[in-house]
């Protein structure tokens, strides 16, 4: 299904005509809105893709970035081993890119024998932005490196082109924001079959991506809390900020319901309140205009309040900085009467939509740091085992 049908079958759903009186060709206005937009990102579609009539990537225009070998030397940077797999599950099938580092030896071998000669590893899963791969996403974050030098197993889910066009997750759909169906479940039970087979602890696993990633990340915390320990957000958006494809240009865009004053879960505001109080690190540039800076605001403030429900509540505490580079930066900290960190935002002054700290070899990363990639782990490995 192209984007023309999708938005023609959402308004319909909606009982609005297209065909006729004020509301004709509305869906061509939506579609070129959506264009010059950026409604779902990642890496971006070559100039030519950009201008190929009828073409459904909806994204920004930058670079293309060259998908790397198949011996992915980059990706795998110290005798670690970075292998593809295909998962299946009753709500679909995926391909995936699994890192394993060197200290994990017997890499073949049964978990059971794994787990004897190298004990039980955390696992991070990497979700990429729209139309970007494994490789392209491993090579940008250098997820891998961290791994081989700390010790963890990395999963990269791939979005598939049948599931969407542009290879995004489906953020903003509400099929798509709830336990036991959709994305959320056939990621969730890919994740509970790498846990099953390698030696990874089931107690320290945690879910981090980019933009459309970041926002399927926020739901995986949402709908699985007990399998992740904790989450990172990166350019991403809170949990339902959009039902469908105009609510998710809006939200994108800091002009839907969040910013609107309405309960969640009226008429007014369609979207569902997060209630799990799972640990969520989120990195956002305050000169994102593909996706506002308020959405990862939005996600802190979801996290907070779902943390803050619980006796004690939270307490905030703020500091900037400055990367040798020179990107300035704010960290806001809320941490619990214990002074653990629960929740945390580094705001990125001057950055736009990319991996703070990534390397230029992958799509959408600013080399001027802040090291999200780093902050996410030391984030993750200090929050206690999820039980």
């Amino acid at each position: 299904m192209n984007i023309q049908e999708t938005i023609e079958r959402a308004l319909k759903s909606a009982g609005l005509n297209t065909q006729s009186g004020p509301l004709r060709g509305v869906t061509d206005t939506i579609r070129n809105a959506l264009a010059s937009a950026g409604l779902v990102v990642g890496a971006a579609a070559t100039p030519a893709q950009a201008a190929a009539p009828g073409d459904d990537t909806i994204d920004v225009v930058a670079r293309e970035v060259p998908t790397p070998g198949s011996d992915t030397a980059d990706a795998a940077p110290a005798g670690g081993q970075f292998v593809l797999r295909s998962f299946t599950a009753p709500a679909g099938t995926r391909a995936y890119k699994l890192y394993v580092p060197a200290q994990a030896t017997g890499a073949q071998m049964p978990k059971t024998a794994k787990t004897a000669t190298a004990g039980a590893l955390p696992l991070v899963v990497m979700l990429h932005g729209c139309t970007q791969s494994a490789d392209d996403f491993a090579a940008g974050t250098q997820m891998n490196r961290l791994a081989d030098e700390h010790g963890f197993l990395v999963v990269y889910p791939e979005q598939a082109s049948g599931a969407n066009a542009s290879r995004c997750w489906n953020w903003f759909r509400a099929e798509d924001q709830q336990r036991g169906a959709g994305e959320p479940a056939l990621l969730a039970a890919l994740v509970q079959s790498v846990v099953a087979e390698h030696p990874v602890d089931p107690g320290r696993v945690y879910v981090a991506g980019l933009s459309a990633g970041a926002a399927m990340a926020v739901i995986l915390g949402e709908t699985y809390p007990e399998l992740f320990a904790a989450v990172g957000a990166h350019s991403g958006l809170p949990y339902a900020a959009a039902h469908d494809i105009p609510s998710a240009m809006a939200a994108m865009k800091g002009r839907g319901v969040m910013g609107m004053g309405h309960l969640p879960g009226t008429p007014d505001d369609p979207r569902r309140p997060a209630r799990q109080a799972v640990p969520v690190i989120v990195f956002h540039g305050d000169r994102d205009h593909t996706v506002q800076h308020s959405n990862g605001e939005h996600i802190v403030q979801q996290a907070a309040s779902a943390h803050a429900a619980r006796p004690a509540g939270l307490r905030a505490s703020t500091e900037q900085g400055q990367t040798p580079s020179g990107r300035s930066y704010t960290r806001t900290r809320h941490t619990n009467a214990q002074g653990r960190c629960l929740v945390e935002l580094w705001t990125l002054h001057g950055a736009g939509h990319a991996w703070s700290g990534g390397d230029a070899r992958g799509s959408f990363t600013d080399g001027n740091g802040p090291d999200a990639s780093a902050e996410m782990l030391r984030f993750f490995l200090a929050q206690p085992k999820n039980n």
